[in-house]
Parts: C-alpha cells; sequence; structure tokens
C-alpha cells in the first residue's frame, strides 16, 4: 500500500484559491497517493505554506514535484506565528496550512489561526482529504451512525480517569488520539474504568502494516509491545449499551 519514494508527473488542474485567503488542506495520514488534485495544487499556487513538520511536508511536495515557500506552525510556536499568518492574508497572501497528517485545525494548533482569522473578518476555507479518525472508524467495525471524537487523552492519571468515564458514558462510538508512548498507560486505566467494554486500536492506517486490534483493554494490552509501540494509534470503544449506567 505505501507508494515509492520517485517522483510521481500528475496533471493538475488550475484549481488556485483566491488573493487574501487561507486554506486548512488535508493531507495524507501514510500512503501518499491519497493526496488530492485540490491539495497538490493549492500547494503549488500558495504564496506560502504554513507546516508542522516543513520536513515532512517537504516530502510530500518532492513525490509530486512541487517546490513551495515554507515556515514552520506548530504547538510550539504558535502564539508567535498565528498572528503572522493572520496578517498574511490580510496583505492578499494565499495562505496554505498543513499539519504532519490529516486535516489541520482539527485537535490541532491550526485552531488557533481559525480563531484569528474569525476575530479579523477574514476568509479561510478547507480541501478536505485523509483522516485517520473517519478511516479508523470504519476500520473498528463499531456502529459509525453516531460517534464522539475526544481528541488525545489527558496524560495525568487522575484527569485520564474522569476522562475516559465521561467519554465513555456516550451512546455512540467513541474515537480518541492516543501516543504510542501513553496507550499502555491508558489502556491500564481502561481496565479499572470499563474492564468489559470492547476497543479497538487501528494503527499504521493506509501503510503496508496496516492493523486494527479488537478486545477488551486487558487483552490489547497484552498486545501492545514491540513494532506495535510505534507512531500515532487511534483508540475506539463501543458505545455504552443500552440500560447501562454511565461507563
Amino acid at each position: 500500500m505505501e507508494t515509492p519514494e520517485r517522483p510521481v508527473s500528475v496533471a493538475i488542474p488550475d484549481l488556485a484559491e483566491p488573493e487574501g485567503s487561507c486554506l486548512f488542506v488535508a493531507t495524507p495520514i501514510g500512503n501518499l497517493d491519497d493526496v488530492t488534485l485540490r491539495a497538490l495544487g493549492a500547494l503549488r499556487d500558495a504564496d506560502i505554506v504554513y507546516a508542522e513538520d516543513t520536513r515532512r511536508t517537504r516530502g510530500l511536495l518532492s513525490r509530486y514535484g512541487l517546490h513551495a515557500r515554507m515556515e514552520p506552525y506548530h504547538d510550539h510556536n504558535k502564539e508567535r506565528q498565528a498572528p503572522r499568518v493572520v496578517e498574511r492574508v490580510r496583505q492578499g497572501d494565499r495562505v496554505v496550512v498543513v499539519s504532519d497528517a490529516g486535516m489541520p485545525a482539527v485537535a490541532d494548533p491550526g485552531y488557533l489561526i481559525v480563531q484569528g482569522l474569525r476575530e479579523a473578518g477574514l476568509p479561510w476555507s478547507v480541501a478536505p482529504g485523509a483522516s485517520s479518525v473517519l478511516a479508523a472508524l470504519v476500520l473498528s467495525g463499531f456502529p459509525t451512525d453516531r460517534f464522539l471524537f475526544t481528541g488525545y487523552t489527558p496524560r495525568k492519571p487522575g484527569k485520564l480517569r474522569t476522562f475516559l468515564k465521561e467519554a465513555l458514558a456516550e451512546r455512540g462510538t467513541v474515537v480518541m488520539l492516543e501516543s504510542c508512548h501513553r496507550i499502555r498507560k491508558t489502556l491500564d486505566a481502561l481496565v479499572e474504568v470499563a474492564p468489559d467494554r470492547e476497543l479497538a486500536i487501528a494503527r499504521e492506517i493506509t501503510k503496508v502494516h496496516e492493523e486494527t486490534l479488537r478486545g477488551t483493554a486487558a487483552e490489547l494490552l497484552a498486545l501492545m509491545e514491540g513494532p506495535r509501540l510505534k507512531g500515532e494509534l487511534v483508540l475506539l470503544a463501543r458505545g455504552r449499551p443500552a440500560g447501562e449506567e454511565g461507563a
């Protein structure tokens, strides 16, 4: 499923965004072939691209023979950079914002730019694309008609347990983002607060080693070792059964 590193020639249509605009562009979550033509056109025609990791974005650009002026925009410089992004849009630049993977501004510091643009009365739009949340929701096999996306889980044990109890009271499927470095602690907490709840972990989505693991917290905890403790994970929980109180 992974694509080779050699550049790919693609006929990108003329999809230039209007001047004085900011476009939040979804990028592939693994397989670089999942990029959209609109995303490539926006990256090609942007006056400047703000990227979470410019090295990673440069790899995507190189894959399709593109070049762009880039500046970093991430959680550590967002307070300083967000006003600069807004000012560039005010001055008439075509600005593109991307994250490392998926949709920027969703559980992502790009939301600070959205807030700034809204307060300034300036336009922004979205070029949709790959999403680890939606992909994992389908991969889980859990109901998809209603779901709660909670973003990343809290780091502190007490807040984590409270967070999980509140989330698992939801009737629909719960979708959480988790680091490979913290997944075992989160599963330990789930053993305590919801030992019988059916869970799923989606990892390496769209890549060669894509895998979806299903089971209780204890069963999944026994599986999370070695190569599985790599990268970002999506943790899902089946919704609260009818008649069950709380989590």
